[in-house]
């Protein structure tokens, strides 16, 4: 780097992470609420069992999705940091 500026090569690689942790984040929180859909069904639930557990489950996608974004951010920043 040459005084803070960073080169096209470090922005392309921050663009590619950046899009790699919200495409992972958005699969990752698909699969948790298509997971509590599925066991809604599979459980035969319906009424206020069937809207509980997806609720829950969006909220437990939407929880994990951003601690995946987060965490495959962070781990970018600190190879960054160390050059690798």
């Amino acid at each position: 780097m040459d005084m803070g500026r960073e080169s096209r090569w470090e922005k392309d690689a921050m663009t590619v992470e950046i899009v790699f942790a919200l495409v992972t984040a958005a699969v990752l929180a698909g699969v948790i609420v298509a997971g509590a859909w599925a066991l809604a069904v599979v459980l035969g639930l319906s009424g206020s069992a069937e809207k509980g557990l997806l609720v829950g489950g969006a909220l437990l996608g939407a929880v994990a999705g951003v601690c995946r974004l987060v965490r495959v951010l962070l781990r970018f920043d600190d190879q960054r940091r160390r050059g690798r």
